[in-house]
């Protein structure tokens, strides 16, 4: 089966075969590879050694940005979040549950927030201290830029919270660029293409160290899993971990570093998603995005306007000829999601242009309904 979701994604063998050992996260035999990975990591979101540091946890993406908002902002506190798309929707809805103030950001979904946006949200209202921001919008496909919006809040004197679950790996990120950046959250799957299971927040050590105790939660406290590193080392875990997918991460890694690194894998994505994007088209296909605004990790097509076409009918008819997609949307309009990430080639894309034109073609629809 070819996997063409945004997460989880398609893995490689050797990956996948990395799973198949049993280990004791506190043998002493595991604790090296944890500080290699942590490291390693680190090293990747441009974090720095004894500056910068990598909190795991277990679990998916939104775990770690509830844990981010948890770590840093206080009970009340008042985050901006720029709202243009459902990931962005979470990130409000997890700091209203966490008794945070979430200020939206009213957006299209249909291109990134601006610098001059967000520094005029800050102006109008000084009670705000950080924003956080989706990287990646897999809602839609969108991309909002880290470093453009990390200039604004920088000398507006707030801090950063980044959302790079469906980014970080594929989409560049230099965390000792972006001193105003408290935490860049991403997970071992997606753009790294490591199994699910475990997430990472990496962040100035300094800022967590000052929060520990403060989350209202134990589980989601970033300071707490810095304070629990330095007191028992950087390769032991405060609660039982997914050793396992952390062992296939370390493989996911080395191939990672094999392929060239984020460049590499970029180009590749950005590769697959022309493919797509270019072959949707000429099946009639109208993506939801205008090419000037769509990011490389999931095209978003709109459904065709057709009798025979629903989206359950189309998904199983390709996964009857071996492509599996989304099975939901998330934008306001029905729409047709398809990821471009994991460890699949332009190859891979144009087999499932062929599928996908056998599956209208089954449901009844032609290129113009298309």
């Amino acid at each position: 089966m070819l996997l063409l979701t945004p997460g989880p994604v398609q893995t490689r063998p050797e990956t996948r075969a990395a799973m198949a050992v049993d280990i004791a996260p506190w043998d002493p035999d595991f604790g090296p590879e944890y500080v290699a990975v942590r490291e390693r990591v680190r090293d990747l979101a441009g974090g720095v050694a004894g500056v910068h540091a990598t909190l795991p946890l277990q679990g998916a993406g939104h775990f770690m940005v509830e844990a981010a908002i948890r770590s840093f902002l206080p009970p009340g506190g008042r985050i901006l979040v720029p709202r243009n798309g459902a990931y962005a929707d979470r990130m409000i809805r997890l700091a209203q549950e966490a008794g945070r103030d979430p200020v939206p950001l009213p957006l299209p979904d249909t291109r990134g927030v601006t610098a001059e946006e967000i520094a005029a949200a800050l102006a109008a209202d000084p009670s705000i201290s950080h924003v956080g921001m989706v990287y990646s919008e897999t809602g839609s496909g969108i991309i909002n830029d880290p470093a453009a919006v990390g200039a604004a809040v920088r000398a507006a004197g707030k801090r950063l919270i980044v959302d790079a679950v469906s980014a970080f790996g594929a989409l560049p990120f230099d965390l000792k660029s972006q001193p105003e950046c408290d935490v860049v959250l991403f997970t071992s799957n997606k753009c790294l293409e490591g199994l699910p299971g475990i997430g990472f927040a990496v962040c100035p050590m300094d800022r967590a160290r000052e929060r520990a105790g403060m989350a209202g939660s134990w589980c989601f406290d970033l300071g707490d899993v810095l304070r629990h590193a330095e007191r028992s080392g950087w390769g032991s875990f405060r609660f039982t971990p997914p050793v396992q997918a952390l062992h296939a991460f370390r493989v996911a890694l080395d191939l990672y570093d094999a392929e060239g690194g984020q460049a590499a894998r970029l180009a590749r994505y950005a590769e697959n998603m022309r493919v797509l994007r270019a072959g949707a088209e000429r099946l009639g296909l109208r993506p939801y995005l205008d090419a000037a605004h769509q990011g490389p990790i999931i095209l978003t097509l709109h459904q065709p306007d057709a009798p025979g076409f629903t989206l359950p009918g189309f998904v199983e008819a390709l996964k009857r000829r071996g492509v599996l997609i989304s099975n939901f949307y998330t934008t306001p309009t029905p729409s047709i999601r398809i990821g471009c990430i994991g460890a699949v080639t332009p190859d891979d894309m144009r087999f499932a242009l062929t599928a996908m034109e056998a599956a209208l073609q089954e449901l009844g629809v032609n290129r113009r309904a298309a």
